[in-house]
Formats: structure tokens, sequence, C-alpha cells
């Protein structure tokens, strides 16, 4: 996850074509490839997704998570959430997926304005009442 100095998180609004939460808004991201790693699978996610090479990632959340909403045959799946702030602007993200990808006031998350993806619903509400989210507003 990226957080503008507004404190705004930056979303992905996937597309029709998604195999996962098609049309609902979710995280930036994706899986391991063969033989990769987390911090190694982390960029090149962001940067297929967004264009963006960003450093000054914070490891914030790593677990494994029961009924994963992948349309694997999986019931669990570790994941594993990096955090940065960014000083990026919508206009410097270029789109690789979905049908966008801008930064979303913590606001709209919070009243539920917009149709998350399960896993957004999941780890969205426990990222901004964090102390690393606060720690970003700083």
């Amino acid at each position: 996850m990226l957080v503008d100095a507004r404190g705004w998180v930056l979303l992905q609004e996937r597309d029709e074509h998604a195999s996962v939460s098609p049309n609902q808004w979710g995280l930036v991201g994706g899986h391991l490839e063969e033989g990769e790693t987390w911090e190694a699978a982390l960029h090149r996610e962001v940067e297929e997704e967004t264009g963006v090479r960003a450093d000054g990632y914070e490891l914030w959340f790593d677990e494994i998570v029961q009924h994963s909403p992948k349309s694997s045959s999986h019931l669990a799946d570790r994941w594993q959430i990096w955090v940065a702030r960014t000083e990026l602007t919508d206009h410097e993200i270029t789109l690789g997926e979905g049908r966008q990808i801008v930064f979303v006031d913590p606001e709209r998350i919070r009243r539920r304005e917009l149709d998350l993806a399960l896993s957004a619903q999941h780890v969205l509400p426990l990222f901004l009442d964090s102390e690393t989210y606060r720690g970003m507003l700083r």
C-alpha cells in the first residue's frame, strides 16, 4: 500500500476481466512467481500495475488468511502487505491493470462508499486504525 502526503491510500478499481474480485476496489498486488522472494514480488507487482518503482516499504501485515477470496482451490493463503509513504500523485501512476488506480480518501473507505474486494474489506480498516498509518500522517 502506498499512502500519499494527504494520507490517502492507493487502490485499484478492477475491471470485469479480473480473475479475482472483478469490478471491485482492492489493493495493488499479486502473487509470488516460482522462486521469487516476497520483496522481489512486491516491487514487480507494484511496477507492473502502476509503473512506479517505490522504495522505503515496511512490512505491515504477514499472516495466513483463512478462506482467501482467491479463485484457487486453496482454503488459506499467506498474505504480506507492505506499506510506504510517497510524494507521488495520481498523475504519476500509470494504469497497468484494471479500470483505474488512484489515491482514495480514507473517509470514503471508512464510510464504505466503495465496493471493496473481500481482502480490502479485511485489511483496510485494520490499516487505517493502525499505529503504522498514524505514523505516516506525521
